[in-house]
């Protein structure tokens, strides 16, 4: 019993005595979902940084004899006699439906597949800097499909990995941008007041009167057709941005006309403090962590923006391989019913957009470490 109250005291003292980061991270700790979804997350990007590696072929690569091939299952045990115990995947044996002539595929039991790690296959160049030809996981004797392949005989899973690339980094470039424009014309409405305060309001509320999918839409085919696929991604990046300022920039401007009447802000222009130095020092830090808060929680619609822009043809176009272009085999209800595994990007952003949302809602909760 006096064992559990020493160490409650001693937790209560180092409560007391701990510094604002400490709190927050214990605070953050105690969100279940917040720390499910932030290695989850972090495993996504890990994807995108590292994607030329670990995917087995590369985005472009077709197999034109597996065209709308179905997922390889992927089994663990069986033949040990042959393999040994490795996962193996079943060959597939293309066939025609004799009435509709569609493509069939069935698992040749005869023909076993194992799954190797580190194996040499297409060269491709690691970041564009490095050649090499070296991939993490491949089939040994002919090509795997672990999600597939799409309609021009292209795996499925190696499009998703390298286009994760693409969908996961538009969202924290777009939100820089986002972040620079509402923190500095939210800023400077909410410290100066006036006119630049009438110029930056009525300029928001003329951007948030029209309906953002048209707006985007406009901006989108307002792109020249003949960019090449780094133009475009940048050209997307600036059309999201432009659109999602609005809002962080209404809450700078009511956080900086909260503040800058404070006892500490009149300290600092007493000291002699200039106005820069008085927002860059004084203000900003007093609600950096509800900044941060909305900048977590920003990246996913940035994320689905993209997805929606490329998935009805105005955003990134193919060569360029992300969530939403490869989304764009979905639009037929045909397509979908005959081949489902199409939709498996969508699942990539879903978990992503989640995954996001619940690191937001943790950093939300132990952004105020003080609360109970």
């Amino acid at each position: 019993m006096r064992l559990a109250q020493d160490m409650q005291k001693q937790q209560e003292e180092a409560y007391y005595v701990a510094s604002q980061w400490q709190l927050i991270w214990w605070k953050f700790r105690k969100h279940r979902l917040a720390m499910i979804g932030a290695p989850v997350l972090g495993f996504f990007y890990f994807l995108a940084i590292f994607c030329e590696f670990l995917s087995p072929y590369t985005s472009l690569t077709r197999f034109p004899e597996y065209v709308d091939a179905p997922p390889q299952r992927v089994r663990l045990f069986g033949q040990i006699a042959e393999i040994g115990v490795r996962p193996f995947v079943y060959g597939l044996a293309p066939s025609r439906d004799p009435v509709t002539l569609a493509r069939l595929y069935t698992p040749d039991k005869t023909r076993i597949v194992p799954l190797r790690f580190f194996v040499r296959g297409e060269p491709y160049k690691f970041w564009g800097l490095f050649r090499t030809n070296l991939h993490f996981f491949g089939g040994e004797g002919e090509p795997i499909f672990l999600m597939g392949t799409d309609p021009l005989g292209r795996d499925l899973l190696s499009r998703i990995v390298h286009g994760s690339r693409i969908s996961l980094s538009i969202g924290l470039v777009g939100i820089f941008l986002t972040f620079l424009i509402g923190l500095t014309l939210g800023g400077i409405s909410g410290y100066y007041g006036g006119v630049a305060d009438t110029i930056v309001q009525r300029t928001i509320d003329e951007l948030r009167s029209i309906p953002t999918l048209p707006l985007w839409m406009t901006l989108a085919a307002a792109l020249p057709r003949n960019w090449t696929p780094t133009k475009t991604y940048f050209g997307i990046v600036v059309v999201l941005s432009v659109v999602g300022w609005t809002s962080l920039a209404r809450v700078v401007r009511g956080k900086f006309l909260s503040l800058r009447n404070e006892d500490f802000i009149l300290a600092a222009r007493l000291a002699g403090a200039s106005e820069p130095r008085i927002i860059a020092r004084h203000l900003l830090p007093s609600f950096m962590s509800y900044i941060i808060v909305s900048v977590t929680l920003s990246i996913p619609n940035m994320i689905l923006s993209e997805t929606a822009l490329s998935f009805i043809g105005l955003g990134l176009q193919p060569p360029v391989v992300s969530w939403g272009v490869l989304l764009q085999d979905a639009q037929h209800l045909r397509a979908m019913a005959l081949h489902p595994w199409i939709l498996i990007p969508c699942l990539f952003v879903i978990v992503t957009v989640l995954t996001f949302n619940f690191l937001g809602d943790g950093l939300r909760d132990a952004a105020d470490p003080y609360g109970r």
